[in-house]
Order: structure tokens, then sequence, then C-alpha cells
């Protein structure tokens, strides 16, 4: 996995429990690529959703590429995501049910330079959860403080 482009979802992790993740493809424009590669994309506002049998990428904003002419890209349109038929069925059928949505988790640039987006099945957490996931964090930030002196 390329370290020097990885762009989280945070907002994500603390939103839902992340059940399974899978690693998709992304059908992008010339420009998209480029964009991306410059490290200008969004994931807080997007999600995942089926239209007829394919799986699509909802609100991910990839800013316009700076070098682009009238060819330039729409920011926030919807983009296929390309999984196998067995991963596609699996999705379908688990995010159907009530409770479970698929979730945008980070995106990266694979060794070959292609665009990866990483999804998860979530569920939603509770109040009483997001509040648990604050106290850790708060935990780990002040172990790392300790540690330092």
């Amino acid at each position: 996995m390329n370290d020097l482009l990885y762009i989280k979802n945070k907002k994500a992790y603390f939103e839902y429990h992340i059940l399974d993740e899978y690693t998709a493809g992304i059908k992008l424009l010339g420009t998209e690529i480029k964009s991306i590669r410059e490290g200008k994309a969004n994931l807080n506002d997007a999600f995942c959703t089926f239209i007829s049998e394919q799986l699509y990428v909802r609100n991910l904003h990839i800013s316009e590429y700076s070098h682009g002419s009238f060819y330039n890209h729409e920011a926030k349109r919807d983009r296929v995501l390309l999984l196998n038929k067995k991963e596609l069925k699996k999705l379908k059928t688990r995010g159907e049910e009530k409770g479970f949505t698929i979730v945008p988790l980070a995106m990266f640039i694979s060794e070959r330079g292609f665009a990866k987006l990483k999804i998860g099945l979530a569920q939603g957490k509770k109040a009483f959860d997001k509040r648990e996931t604050m106290k850790e964090r708060d935990v780990k930030i002040e172990l790392s403080r300790v540690m330092k002196r």
C-alpha cells in the first residue's frame, strides 16, 4: 500500500461499528485520478448505495484538477465501485438488512497506480458507544503524553 497517499474517513470510525471491510476499485475519469494523486479528495460525507446491480459511491468530493480544461470533472458525481459478483451479492443482502450501511473508510493508490476505496459494512453506534470511543481516545492521548516525559 502506498503510504504517501492514504485519505482516511475518521468520521466513519467514530459513527459506526465496522463489521466487514472490502477493497474496491473506482471507475474514474482522467482528471479525477490526477486530482486524487494531489491528495484533493474528501470522504467525510460519502456513502455507498446500490443502483440496479451496481454499487455506487455518492457525495465523494474530488476537487477539480488544477490544470484541467473544459474536460474537468464534476466534483460530487456518482462513481461506480468495482467488486466481483460474489462480494457485490453479499454486500447487497447484508446492506438491505435493517441497521446496516456501506461506508467508505479510506482511499489510497495501489502499487500499480490505481485508486482504491476501502469500504466497510457498518452498523451505527449509539450515543453511549460514541462516549466510550471518546474516552478510549482520551486515554490513548494521556498515555502518549506520559510516555514522552
